[in-house]
């Protein structure tokens, strides 16, 4: 179902993107078999092995956290299990394999309905193994966003309209073309065309052999092919983008968080803490750029645990003003003890 957010004026102007009849002629190719990515490159080059892997369907709060410092209130609904680890609540965690015949795949909704720094955040989703991965990528992206996700607060969220279905998939070139029915002409008539857009543009871009994404509704495209560059604006994106770990994923230990910022002079905080809300580690983190430029960042978080347990990442900005928070995006993450 379509949020009714707030029309941020960036992503107005977005959205009339996607209004410019494109010139290009479709790809062709029956849904179900683009020459897809394998299954291995879904891992980012450098992160956790094999991904940052959910470690189970962590069950946070429906009512809001009183204030921006309080973590979500979590509790696992099971036994979380990943390629990295396993535990129960109480206990130790200790390595599984990966259940045998699925893969990870990422999809894009928005965090942070009715606050002040909305924006894109990744989940975690696991399909039957295939090679059409990006195609298995899309139908997670249309079904939305799931149950703690929703009941979370912030809770997450969708721009792409119910009932929008994937018709054809292909991938040539670099250039992932997309062909979605009909429903999703919803989206393009309003302010929320924009954020559409970015969710369906970084689900397909997380595949390495994908760097624009060409979207066609019914068979006629809606303007040129388009990459995250395109898509880098203050209510598509949070200030604090973080791209790794996923939403409610395994954060490892230490924690590798990379994604992408634009705050003032390129520097920002991140924390980790635990399910009770203490703080594990704070840390100054600095992005290639800032003060009205997206710049990238990566930087590993230590902590210390005595058992697994669901904590929350925790992004934020210091406000030149007064250095009070600000810009601040935080979403449940698994922590487990070091090695």
């Amino acid at each position: 179902m379509i949020h009714p957010a707030r029309a941020f004026l960036a992503v107005a102007l977005l959205a009339s993107v996607g209004l410019v009849a494109g010139a290009c002629a479709p790809i062709a190719g029956p849904l179900g078999t683009p020459a897809s990515p394998r299954a291995t490159s879904v891992a980012a080059s450098g992160g956790p092995a094999p991904s940052d892997v959910a470690p189970g369907t962590p069950s946070p709060s429906p009512s809001p956290s009183p204030s921006p410092t309080q973590p979500p209130s979590l509790a696992p609904t099971g036994s979380p299990s990943s390629a990295a680890a396993s535990a129960t609540p109480t206990g130790k965690p200790s390595p599984t394999p990966a259940p045998a015949g699925t893969i990870i795949v990422r999809a894009y909704f928005m965090l942070g309905s009715f606050t002040d720094n909305p924006g894109l955040a990744p989940v975690l989703r696991t399909v039957p193994e295939t090679k059409a991965v990006a195609n298995a990528a899309m139908t997670a992206l249309l079904e939305g966003p799931k149950g703690a996700e929703l009941a979370a607060s912030p809770a997450m969220y969708t721009s792409i309209p119910d009932g929008t279905r994937l018709l054809d998939l292909s991938i040539a070139d670099g250039v992932a073309t997309v062909n979605l029915s009909a429903e999703y002409k919803g989206a393009i008539a309003s302010f929320q065309g924009g954020t559409a857009n970015a969710q369906v543009i970084y689900t397909l871009t997380q595949f390495s052999t994908v760097k624009l994404v060409r979207i066609q509704v019914e068979g006629q495209s809606r303007g040129g092919a388009f990459g995250r560059s395109d898509y880098q604006l203050v209510g598509v994106l949070p200030a604090i983008f973080v791209d790794r770990p996923a939403w409610g994923a395994a954060a490892g230990n230490p924690a590798r968080i990379s994604g992408l910022a634009n705050v003032f002079e390129a520097t920002f905080r991140a924390q980790i803490r635990d399910a009770q809300g203490g703080i594990l580690v704070d840390k100054q983190v600095m992005a290639s750029c800032g003060t009205g430029c997206w710049g990238t960042f990566k930087a590993d978080l230590a902590y210390s645990v005595p058992k697994a347990q669901y904590g929350t990442l925790r992004v934020y900005d210091l406000s030149a003003r007064d250095g009070t928070p600000e810009n601040v995006t935080e979403y449940p993450v698994w922590l487990t003890p070091a090695p």
